[in-house]
């Protein structure tokens, strides 16, 4: 299990990252993070040469709020898998005023081929800037 965080409050415009920072980082090199970044690379290393695939669960959870230069509406964070949002993924809350934190979570199964990379990340789907706050990531692999 791999492990990413950041604890303090970010602002994310529509479309961007959630920034991470490495907390538990995979030492065997199946998931790469450059500290700072809201990118991080899964790989499709199989132990098995018959193998196909390699999967990971993948899961999200944080805290998000209307900045309080913001009008109070809808918002929402998904995983994205090389920059396209996952839509049953999206974790999305609904404040009636700003700077109201929710806590949410965003789970998915990735399949990543063997041989191959893909990016993850976590996106801002809101379509206006949302504050996030002790984000954490977590990337298990499952087989």
């Amino acid at each position: 299990m791999a492990e990413y965080v950041y604890n303090q409050v970010q602002e994310v415009e529509a479309g961007q990252n959630v920034l991470l920072q490495d907390s538990i980082p995979c030492n065997r090199g199946y998931v790469i993070h450059r500290n700072g970044s809201g990118i991080l690379t899964l790989r499709g290393i199989v132990n098995n040469p018959c193998a196909k695939f390699a999967r990971y669960k993948v899961e999200f959870n944080g805290n998000i709020a209307v900045p309080t230069d913001g009008t109070a509406g809808e918002i929402s964070l998904a995983l994205a898998i090389d920059g396209e949002p996952i839509q049953t993924s999206r974790a999305r809350v609904t404040p009636t005023v700003t700077n109201a934190y929710f806590n949410i979570t965003s789970v998915a199964n990735i399949t990543v081929p063997a041989g191959c990379c893909l990016t993850i990340s976590i996106e801002n789907t809101s379509g206006v800037s949302i504050n996030v706050q002790n984000s954490n990531l977590t990337v298990d692999r499952t087989a």
